[in-house]
Parts: structure tokens; sequence; C-alpha cells
């Protein structure tokens, strides 16, 4: 047997293997084949006993999908449900399992972190005790802001007087509008910031 190994210089190196046996020789244009060797065999009879014993082929599943009869063959074209003969057949693949995984931890994660603000923000319940103190302050702030209001001039030409009495007024008006919605609601609730 001949092998060949490459070395570093870039053809193969033959080596040779006295262990080969070696071909036989080509004929000489003198000697001639042997003639007239016949066989008794009967192969007419030998094929038609073959035909008539051997189990019969399984004709290849096709469909035709015109009316002119174009075959297909059933195999590739989808309609045989091969794939359920999988072992791995409805299992879910891996990397859905760990995309399914990652999207679950951060929504643990993002949930965790709307919880700690929430937290943060939570509502308090301002105590009886502060909701009169705040009612007291709005108060002596309105009569503060009334009592400015009523000593403005009677007579207002200026356009710094009417853009001051209309700031006393808004501020009256929104005064009033929160001393009016902390009488009213008995429980108040407050934002926490912290």
């Amino acid at each position: 047997m001949k092998t060949a190994q490459v070395t570093g210089g870039g053809s193969p190196e033959k080596k040779f293997d006295r262990n080969v046996p070696k071909k036989p020789a080509v004929p000489l244009r003198t000697d001639h084949p042997v003639m007239g060797i016949q066989s008794e065999k009967n192969f007419i009879n030998t094929n038609a006993a073959d035909v008539i014993m051997g189990v019969a082929k399984k004709p290849k599943p096709i469909y035709v999908d015109k009316r002119t009869g174009d075959k297909h063959d059933v195999e590739p074209s989808g309609l045989v449900p091969k794939y359920i003969n999988k072992k791995d057949y409805g299992v879910t693949p891996e990397y859905i399992c760990k995309r399914n995984e990652e999207i679950k931890k951060a929504q643990e994660e993002y949930d965790r972190y709307i919880q700690e603000n929430l937290k943060k923000a939570a509502m308090k319940r301002l105590s009886n005790e502060e909701r009169e103190a705040v009612l007291q302050g709005l108060k002596k702030n309105w009569e503060e802001v009334h009592k400015e209001f009523q000593s403005l001039s009677v007579f207002i030409d200026s356009i710094p007087k009417k853009i001051r009495k209309q700031r006393l007024e808004e501020e009256m008006k929104q005064l009033e509008h929160d001393i009016g919605v902390i009488e009213k609601h008995k429980i108040i609730y407050i934002a926490n910031n912290a």
C-alpha cells in the first residue's frame, strides 16, 4: 500500500510498501480469451419464478393536483405528517425556554422596581389636627390677601394696578377653592414626596 505524507517543502513524499500483493500482469498481445463457455441456467424461467414468488413492491405514494394528471411525490409536499414521529416533537426548543426565562426575570425585576416606587410615593392620610392646621393657615392667608385687596385704591388707572388687582383676585379665588375642598372632605390623602 502506498501512502503519501506531506512534508514542510510542498510535494507529497511517497513510501513503498512491500507487503501489498502485486497486481496480475498485463496479458500479452498474443494471448486470447477463453471462448465458448456457456451456462446451463435458464434465465427466462428463473426470472419468471423470482417475479411470481417475490413480494410485490409497494407503489411510491403520489398525489395528483390537477385534472390534467400532474403527479407529484407525497413525501416532500408536506401532506404527510412526518415531523410528529420525531422524538422531540412537541417539546419547546431550548432557546425559547431561555428567552422565556429572561423575559420572566426582566418582568419580575420591573415589578419589584414599580413596587418600590409605589411604596416611596404611597399616599399618606392627613390627621384631623393637621387638617385643621392646614385649614386655619389657608383662612389666615385668605384674610391677608383680602386685607391687601381692600387696601387697593378705588380708582385703578394704571396697568400695574390692574395687574396687581387681577393677581390678588386670582389668589383669593384659589384660596377660597382650597378652603372649600378641605371643609367638604373629612378624609384627605396626600402624596409622600420623600
